[in-house]
């Protein structure tokens, strides 16, 4: 059986946090380039301004999206304030919410009901807010498979590297984060969703050629994209998670080589000495779909500038 394909799935390479209370991040959060804008109410926001904070969204997200960047919240946990969050956050100018410390897949189908509820009453279609699940605890993390299956409006679901680590008493290090990444990214393909982060701490955001390196290798892994929590870090994950010049030649020559052995009854032929089967052409095939996706994203992004 194929994995599930959910075709409507975003472009988002980058997605950087910005602190929905500070103004001057928020006002300059449309020229960095990435491809969706975090508003966040839980760790940037200190508890006594998160009331404050949630008041702020609506004139945020058009500042944010001007450059046509999506708009995502990151609301908070536990329950009281998520439901105040999501109250204030679900609209048609928001994409998603990113729903932290989920714990089981009935979290997930609970705000879900309360999203359905949340949208019918401000007149907006059922299913237009998106999920995206951060799995921050072990006894998550031993349930990924179901969260990842709990529900239409999931669109990613990632591991919190550094809730994670300090939950298990780790180190949030490459290598002792590799296999909860790896584990958390099989489980969000198997269920047609985006495997979402970098395998690595992203604390330490003086580190450029770290966090590359760290990009890179989530790439090979078959993540999508991840956030960020500064502003230089956009153009790497723009890079790292977008398709190279030399990956576009090889997925248009695969394609042609293959379609000239095809017109001569054969399937598998050699390019540059390697072998050329149904598997190398599907890689290929994915190659130039995401490489028409982000075309269209930046097309719109520059219609929106």
């Amino acid at each position: 059986m194929q994995t599930p394909s959910r075709t409507e799935l975003p472009v988002w390479r980058s997605m950087l946090f910005v602190p929905v209370n500070v103004q001057k991040f928020v006002e300059t959060a449309h020229t960095r380039g990435s491809d969706a804008v975090i508003l966040d109410l839980e760790d940037s926001v200190p508890p006594a301004e998160k009331a404050n904070a949630r008041t702020m969204i609506e004139a945020a997200a058009p500042k944010v999206a001007q450059s046509g960047a999506d708009v995502v919240v990151r609301v908070n946990q536990p329950l009281e304030l998520c439901v105040r969050d999501m109250e204030a956050a679900i609209s048609p100018a928001v994409a998603a919410l990113i729903l932290p410390k989920i714990d089981c897949a009935g979290h997930i189908r609970l705000l879900a009901e309360l999203a359905d509820r949340i949208e019918a009453g401000k007149g907006m279609p059922v299913g237009h807010t998106r999920f995206m699940a951060l799995i921050e605890t072990p006894l998550a993390f031993a349930r990924s498979e179901e969260i990842a299956a709990a529900h239409p409006r999931l669109v990613s679901v990632g591991l919190g590297s550094e809730d994670f680590a300090m939950e298990m008493g780790s180190e949030a290090a490459t290598d002792i984060l590799h296999y909860p990444k790896q584990r958390v990214a099989i489980a969000a393909v198997a269920n047609g969703l985006m495997p979402m982060g970098i395998i690595g701490s992203v604390a330490d955001f003086s580190d450029m050629e770290g966090y590359r390196a760290s990009a890179r290798l989530a790439r090979r892994m078959g993540f999508r994209g991840s956030s960020c929590i500064h502003p230089k870090h956009v153009a790497i994950l723009n890079e790292e998670f977008g398709v190279k010049p030399a990956e576009l030649e090889w997925a248009r020559k695969v394609i042609a080589v293959y379609e000239e052995a095809k017109s001569q009854g054969r399937a598998s032929i050699q390019l540059d000495g390697k072998m050329i089967d149904i598997p190398i052409v599907i890689r290929a095939e994915r190659v130039l779909a995401a490489a028409a996706r982000i075309e269209q994203r930046a097309a719109r992004a520059r219609k929106s500038s």
